[in-house]
């Protein structure tokens, strides 16, 4: 077997180029290259025993093993990249949505002084009679709103803050429950709920989360509709 004595013939015959003596200066001393590498394996060359030679075939598998681990380091640094990127993106594109109303599918609403609860649901099928019942923290039926009859597709609905007594209820949580007739027998329905995003979080655990006013936290996955 004949000893490469040049470190260029030996790079050449690899289709590599010798880094230069300023971009090797310019690299982190902890970082070992690929012509690093070849640097070492030339001097193991030179240095070896020439009654017991490097086997070329061993040579050539190092120097493709050492290859294929430093592709592997540039693919996962450049997935970090395009993952921080898509972070930033989400991040920018949430904070839009401060303000804004969203339709999640939760069945329980946050009532202000003065103000209204406003939710929908999907008919699968028309119905002869539809309706509304709120009721409060304890379980208690404060309202209940016969709707009619509905078509197939989305029926929205409001609550204004009344009980049957035609009293104003206090501010705070209160559930609703849709039921429907269909096919001459009761079938509660998938109650959703608008509203307003009063904040956002993004991390990488959790992904994307509104928080809902007087709500709390949910998936920006779970959102239906954003208005």
């Amino acid at each position: 077997m004949n000893t490469l004595n040049n470190q260029e013939d030996l790079f050449a015959s690899l289709g590599l180029a010798s880094q230069p003596d300023a971009a090797r200066a310019a690299n982190d001393a902890g970082d070992l290259g690929l012509n690093d590498f070849l640097k070492l394996m030339v001097t193991q060359l030179n240095n070896q025993d020439p009654f017991e030679p490097m086997d070329n075939g061993e040579f050539l598998s190092q120097i493709a093993e050492f290859g294929s681990v430093t592709g592997l380091e540039e693919l996962n640094q450049n997935f970090q990249d395009l993952a921080a990127s898509i972070t930033s993106n989400q991040a920018l594109q949430a904070g839009s949505l401060v303000g804004r109303e969203v339709l999640a599918p939760v069945d329980t609403g946050f009532l202000l002084t003065g103000g209204n609860l406003r939710g929908q649901v999907e008919l699968e099928q028309s119905s002869p009679q539809v309706t509304v019942r709120v009721f409060d923290q304890v379980g208690q039926l404060v309202r209940e709103m016969p709707m009619g009859s509905a078509p197939p597709g989305a029926l929205k609905f409001t609550w204004d803050g009344i009980n049957d007594l035609g009293e104003f209820v206090a501010p705070g949580h209160y559930s609703i429950r849709v039921e429907s007739i269909q096919n001459d027998r009761a079938v509660n329905l998938q109650t959703k709920m608008f509203a307003k995003v009063e904040s956002v979080n993004l991390d990488g655990r959790n992904g994307l989360t509104l928080n809902l006013e007087g709500l709390g936290p949910i998936a920006f996955n779970n959102v239906q509709q954003i208005y």
